[in-house]
């Protein structure tokens, strides 16, 4: 299993992608994703700043898109959290998504541990990696439990007017 930063090129592979992630939080009765986020101009962002990646099996299908995103993040300025990390540099796991076509392989755990290897040993300035996920996204919340992130608070209509997410941290 690997991950690779994403180009242009790969612009409508992980708009695909993420496609499938609000047709299956839709299906799961998820109001995540719902409406115009993430949108093509975001994952077009993402890629210009050199935040989007794909993540790939080992016999190289794509098997999911994340954005692993640099401090500062506007995202949690105006979040309810008890941050452990207040003053060192910090990463945050955004948009990410694995195709249902390679759901049930353990993927989504594999790009957790993808990122935080490659983060620990790629970039030892970082000091905490944040991710957040809508109140009703059990099995995300089940996921980011399990790779030992830590509930700090909440936010309220970030993403969209009345949504509540739960916001996590994780110290490396």
């Amino acid at each position: 299993m690997y991950f690779k930063k994403a180009t242009l090129d790969d612009l409508d592979k992980i708009i695909d992608i993420l496609s499938d992630g609000r047709n299956q939080l839709a299906e799961a009765g998820v109001n995540q994703w719902q409406g115009d986020y993430p949108s093509r101009n975001q994952i077009t962002e993402d890629i210009m700043q050199g935040s989007a990646y794909l993540f790939n099996a080992d016999d190289n299908a794509t098997v999911g898109a994340v954005a692993i995103v640099p401090s500062p993040d506007a995202t949690y300025d105006t979040a309810n959290a008890e941050w452990l990390n207040t003053t060192g540099p910090y990463v945050v796991i955004h948009r990410v998504a694995i195709h249902s076509n390679h759901a049930g392989h353990g993927y989504a755990t594999q790009l957790f541990e993808k990122i935080i290897a490659h983060v620990t040993s790629e970039h030892p300035e970082i000091k905490s990696i944040r991710i957040d996920t809508h109140s009703d996204n059990h099995p995300m919340q089940h996921l980011i439990a399990k790779m030992d992130f830590k509930q700090v608070g909440e936010m309220v209509g970030v993403y969209h007017l009345d949504d509540v997410c739960y916001v996590y941290e994780k110290l490396i």
